[in-house]
């Protein structure tokens, strides 16, 4: 029996989406774990505009029973001055209900992010992100320093996360270090999941 690890993003450019599906690969390269890849639809100043009940490009809308099912969180957003973009926080904001009954207490959890510069906020986004899965019980995994990885990037990753630098015009390819530390949270996020399967 496998158990889903929901892979949760928002992207307007794409690098957070393949950051996320670098996480998903790092998931499912724990036996018995699988990723669940999900976006967040955009938000709009006029809300009355109704979103299109599937995306055009990319994974499917999130639910509710997503959040329900899955064994662990890796949420991830593009940087907007040093948070998360509004839709994911709209998003995250709309989880009362599942914080109050503690659907997602207990879960592992993994942020990822994407700014165009070297200092635009990756660290500060990946620890917002943190606050409100703290507040839904989640138990934080980063990245420790037995990554190699984590002490040869010159650019993305971070103990706090998985991170990309796309550059001023996003024109940056991920990294052989960006992907191998994406990767590696996929995997330590589904390998803590699993472990905590296992002991309930």
């Amino acid at each position: 029996m496998s158990h889903d690890i929901l892979v949760l993003y928002y992207s307007r450019t794409g690098h957070t989406a393949q950051l996320a599906r670098l996480i998903a690969r790092g998931v499912e390269e724990v036996p018995g774990m699988r990723a669940r890849l999900r976006q967040v639809p955009p938000v709009a100043p006029v809300t009355e505009i109704a979103q299109p009940p599937e995306p055009e490009e990319g994974a499917p809308y999130v639910t509710r029973q997503d959040l329900a099912e899955c064994v662990g969180l890796a949420m991830g957003s593009p940087t907007r001055f040093g948070n998360m973009a509004a839709p994911l926080k709209y998003f995250i904001d709309s989880t009362g209900a599942e914080w109050a009954s503690g659907v997602l207490s207990g879960k592992p959890a993994a942020l990822f992010t994407a700014t165009s510069t070297m200092h635009g906020g990756q660290e500060s986004t990946l620890l917002t992100m943190a606050l409100p899965l703290l507040h839904h019980g989640m138990l934080i995994v980063g990245l420790p320093y037995t990554e190699p990885a984590l002490t040869a990037t010159l650019s993305g990753g971070t103990p706090y996360g998985a991170s990309h630098v796309a550059g001023p015009t996003g024109d940056n390819t991920i990294t052989e270090h960006e992907r191998e530390l994406a990767r590696a949270l996929g995997r330590r996020l589904a390998d803590v999941a699993r472990r905590l399967v296992a002991s309930a």
